[in-house]
């Protein structure tokens, strides 16, 4: 479904993605893992056309999207639910959500904010209060709701774990399990390794903006080099 080759993205003279490279099957939850500065959120951005990449492949069913704007790549059928939500916190809960469907008919909007409703009821409660005045899951439901109203077939999650409570990012991840059930493709950049590693079923690690590790899920959460990576230490030895 989504295949990127060997990604390269710079923002001047510095380099935020290195040299990435996997592939997302479709119906599969993918993750990429990485600390903070690995090159997950530049990544993510590149797929979603927020990023020019300066070297490097993007391909999407079959054709190359790695130079097209982020309104045509929504409409090929891909939506990122950023990290930090960046909402439009002057207009309202449903306001936000019709922006996320500005690609598609008027015509399917009705059906469309009814769907990101029964998922989210917290936001039907909330869809005439101004989305500053949210608290932050229901601002991490809101941003991921707008994502949806797009209908893609490819949601892209950048860090939805990041600064919410346990409780709240239980809820969120079941919400994910269920988009996924439901056929929903997921490609999931995450800090937290026990969460993404949960949902997953395939991951990349991430390190200084390059792959360094791939493999299955489940043999990926008790990996050496898994916990040498975002520890810094060697199995066994005692943590700082």
């Amino acid at each position: 479904m989504l295949t990127v080759g060997h990604l390269e993205v710079r923002y001047g003279d510095l380099v935020g993605v290195a040299d990435v490279s996997f592939e997302v099957p479709e119906g599969r939850v993918v993750a990429l893992l990485g600390s903070n500065g690995a090159g997950k959120t530049s990544t993510l951005n590149a797929v979603a056309g927020l990023a020019a990449p300066s070297r490097g492949t993007i391909t999407w069913n079959g054709a190359r999207i790695d130079r097209l704007g982020a309104t045509a790549i929504v409409r090929r059928g891909l939506a990122l639910s950023p990290e930090g939500w960046r909402l439009f916190t002057k207009q309202t809960v449903e306001q936000n959500l019709r922006l996320g469907a500005v690609p598609l008919p008027r015509t399917r909007v009705p059906a469309l904010l009814d769907r990101v409703y029964t998922l989210f009821p917290r936001l039907r409660e909330r869809a005439r209060q101004r989305a500053g005045t949210l608290s932050g899951g229901e601002r991490q439901m809101l941003a991921l709701g707008r994502a949806l109203m797009s209908d893609p077939k490819l949601l892209l999650l950048d860090e939805p774990s990041l600064g919410l409570a346990p409780t709240v990012v239980e809820a969120l991840y079941e919400t994910l399990r269920r988009l996924h059930d439901e056929g929903l493709t997921l490609l999931l950049a995450e800090q937290s390794v026990p969460l993404a590693l949960e949902i997953a079923d395939y991951a990349y690690v991430l390190q200084t903006g390059r792959t360094v590790l791939e493999g299955r899920a489940a043999d990926l959460r008790h990996d050496p080099q898994v916990e040498r990576i975002y520890l810094g230490i060697e199995r066994g030895a005692a943590a700082p």
